[in-house]
């Protein structure tokens, strides 16, 4: 046999031998990761959850996922343990390492509309002060005789809806 039809089964097995290498490094940091467990740290399931480490034992973890609740996991549930500032932010949305560079985004779109300049035009400000009529009559542009009226027929007819609604009970009986 010669090295040129040798050389595509050696490169196979060579590939084949680094990719379980590698594989093994992950799992023997996975484990080494799991068996350095410590209560108060903050830790990712495989699932998802995130709780803090309450008590370790040979094969099981208690986790404290919110106040007063404990749930007991495998070792080989645990997916990552976090670093306390990683924990906070996701868990509490604490940011301890903020790079400030002193610009501030407003929490509303006003200050970003606002000018020093005053405005050359009185008119045109009272204009956008008054209300958009949105076709809800409004109580205080009609006369109080108007409105006497409205609130009149309105108990008028509540009136009439719950004497029909007692005469059908009465038919029903």
């Amino acid at each position: 046999m010669s090295l040129v039809t040798l050389l595509p089964f050696i490169v196979l097995i060579g590939a084949m031998f680094l990719m379980t290498r590698s594989a093994k490094k992950k799992q023997q940091q996975a484990a080494s990761m799991r068996n350095e467990l410590q209560p108060g740290s903050g830790v990712r399931t495989i699932g998802g959850m995130y709780a803090t480490v309450k008590e370790v034992n040979e094969d099981t973890v208690l986790l404290d996922a919110a106040p007063g609740v404990d749930l007991l996991f495998a070792k080989n549930s645990i997916g990552a343990v976090l670093t306390d500032d990683e924990y906070n932010r996701i868990v509490h949305g604490i940011e301890h390492d903020l790079k400030h560079d002193g610009s501030v985004v407003p929490d509303d779109a006003s200050s970003l509309t606002e000018t020093d300049e005053p405005a050359a035009d009185a008119s045109s400000d009272a204009s956008d002060d008054k209300p958009l009529d949105l076709g809800k009559k409004d109580t205080a542009d009609k006369p109080a005789d108007e409105v006497a009226e409205a609130k009149a027929e309105k108990a008028a007819d509540i009136d009439a809806a719950e004497a029909k609604k007692t005469d059908g009970e009465a038919d029903a009986k």
